[in-house]
């Protein structure tokens, strides 16, 4: 088992040129991943101490092996959603290391007492560290996943897609030349590279049944996947045996990040389990099976180990790419539907007796403070001075009053006649000044009402009063605010001055993030190009994978479309991609930050 967890000291690595630059592009999103400020990434090839990856705690840093990025660093900003589409495999690991980072506390509690763990001496066999500690670490990897996904279930697609590569490498030795970046085409994330050499022995059934079933029950892997190698397994530890090891890795399932007691335990009784010495190195299992003789082949083991990678691989593999894209008519029946679901979606939530099927998340309503009266006051007055137009001067000529006389043209008109020529001069000016009309305004907020945005739901419902009643000052302004968790409920109506503040709670754990953007498009119409138009998201952007592919093809729409897009959130949030992120350090300030937002959107119109 390569070693993801380094409880030594090793030398440092310093990547340079196009690594240097991604790894602090990797460090940024770290921090905001972890929440600590002091954490490093290095990601370069040959890093990671013979694992895809590794987290150094007494460095503070995680190394990532560069020959799984697959493309040229330099064009690589993983800052950017759609950008981490294609290297899934090497940010599958990166999160698989961030989750090491905020709960692996155990470890890192016990690491000062440890014999130092190289990728070396973890595997099978390895003699400087004990059965019972080699169990509780195989036992981490899929708790820490288990835990992550907990807080960010949409994250599940990228840990299925380093699965291959975090597994692989516990079963196989790294690779004699770490240094060589890949050239070409690389291979599809998450597909084996090569057959794991695994013997058929209880504690190597075990360590697949650690590493693979329990990924299963942690939510990353789906059962049917590994369905042959959970039948393989049985046939070498017996039914009764492997269901044992399975409570134990629930058990760990449920264990506190900095239980590093119960942790043990569960190392030691794994052991029992499997008959093994609990304070011994692990079994060898090649001194186990040398007589055996040599195998003509991989073990029956090896291979369930590799089908199962594949049917993962399989399962996460893209849709073929059609040999041409959709052509005009194509688009345009696109967009046509796109507008007929808006509609529907904001007759469901706006139209009177609206019933979306989700629980109603209003608490009441408030009159508003004087502070909320004055804010929609000046801000009001911040609208109509961007939506104000000077008059736009237009001069022109002409042969005959009315105008300015200018004498170079009337001179060139009489010596045009004196030629017997036909005078083309324009000796008369004339300037108008034509109004322009003052830009409609067109505002969407939708906010988050799962339970990590408590601390926004009162701030949000205050900006939503203080936008609504600032809109209605302004010629043809029009905003909405909806809420989305289990259902959307509307806050304001476009059109209506609402006289009260509605208040609601954010409680729920699922977020119809879809029916909400489609229910503000419906409703004001931000995806028609007539208006200053702003959608103002309010969310940490932890979605489950539907809605996250839905929102990012209606905010991809919406920008072709020439709607701004604001994302707002307190911290660690997951913005897609197009929209501007900015992170708000005090909830008061939201209703300031949506204001501005929405004076630069008129005086860019």
């Amino acid at each position: 088992m390569t070693g993801h967890l380094i409880a030594a000291t090793p030398a440092r690595r310093v990547p340079a040129g196009a690594w240097l630059r991604l790894s602090a592009a990797l460090t940024a999103q770290a921090e905001t991943l972890t929440g600590r400020d002091d954490l490093t990434v290095t990601c370069a090839p040959g890093a990671g101490h013979g694992a895809p990856g590794c987290f150094i705690p007494s460095l503070a840093t995680i190394e990532l092996d560069g020959a799984h990025l697959g493309h040229v660093p330099s064009t690589c900003d993983p800052r950017r959603p759609s950008d981490r589409e294609r290297y899934p495999a090497l940010w599958g690991v990166f999160l698989h290391e961030t989750a090491h980072v905020r709960h692996s506390d155990w470890h890192a509690r016990i690491a000062p007492t440890l014999t130092p763990l190289t990728p070396a001496s973890t595997g099978p066999g390895a003699g400087a560290t004990t059965a019972h500690l080699q169990a509780a670490t195989l036992l981490e990897e899929s708790r820490i996943e288990a835990v992550h996904l907990r807080t960010r279930p949409a994250d599940r697609r990228w840990l299925r897609a380093c699965t291959s590569q975090l597994i692989l490498a516990d079963f196989t030795a790294p690779p004699t030349s770490p240094g060589i970046t890949p050239s070409g085409t690389p291979m599809i994330p998450g597909t084996p590279a090569v057959t794991p050499q695994v013997a058929m022995t209880p504690w190597e059934a075990a360590h697949a049944a650690a590493l693979l079933l329990a990924r299963v029950d942690a939510g990353v892997l789906e059962a049917e996947e590994t369905q042959t190698l959970a039948t393989t397994i049985t046939g070498i530890l017996g039914a009764s045996r492997l269901s044992a090891l399975s409570a134990l890795w629930h058990t760990a399932h449920a264990t506190a990040d900095d239980d590093h007691e119960t942790m043990l335990d569960l190392g030691r009784r794994w052991c029992t389990i499997l008959g093994a010495h609990a304070d011994e190195p692990p079994p060898d299992s090649q001194e186990m099976e040398k007589n055996a003789g040599e195998s003509s082949g991989p073990s029956p083991l090896a291979e369930a180990i590799t089908a199962a990678l594949t049917a993962v691989a399989d399962a996460d593999a893209p849709p073929p790419q059609p040999v041409s894209g959709p052509g005009p008519a194509h688009e345009r029946a696109a967009e046509q539907q796109a507008r007929r679901s808006a509609s529907n979606a904001a007759r469901r939530v706006f139209d009177p007796g609206h019933q979306d099927g989700g629980p109603d998340r209003i608490t009441g309503t408030r009159p508003p403070t004087p502070a909320e009266q004055a804010a929609a006051r000046k801000l009001a007055g911040h609208l109509k001075g961007a939506a104000h137009r000077d008059r736009i001067p237009t001069a022109t000529t002409s042969a005959t009053p009315p105008g300015r006389l200018r004498m170079r043209g009337a001179l060139a008109a009489d010596a045009q006649r004196a030629a017997g020529a036909t005078p083309t001069a324009e000796p008369f000016t004339r300037t108008t000044r034509r109004h322009v009309p003052t830009p409609p305004l067109r505002l969407g907020i939708a906010c988050d009402v799962s339970g990590s945005m408590r601390e926004l739901a009162a701030p949000i419902a205050s900006a939503a009063w203080i936008l609504a009643k600032a809109a209605a000052s302004v010629p043809d302004a029009r905003s909405a605010t909806v809420i989305f968790g289990r259902g959307v409920q509307p806050i304001t109506y476009p059109g209506k001055t609402p006289a009260r503040v509605r208040e609601f709670k954010a409680v729920d754990s699922y977020e119809k993030f879809c029916d909400a953007i489609d229910a503000l498009d419906g409703a004001v119409q931000l995806s028609r190009p007539d208006a200053a138009r702003l959608l103002v998201i309010v969310s940490d952007g932890c979605f489950r994978e539907p809605e996250l592919i839905g929102g990012q093809q209606r905010v991809t729409r919406l920008i072709r479309n020439g709607c701004a897009v604001l994302w707002l959130a307190l911290d660690m949030a997951v913005c897609m991609d197009g929209a501007h992120l900015i992170t708000l350090t005090t909830p008061a300030d939201a209703a300031d930050v949506i204001g501005r937002a929405a004076v630069r959107a008129l005086r860019a119109t």
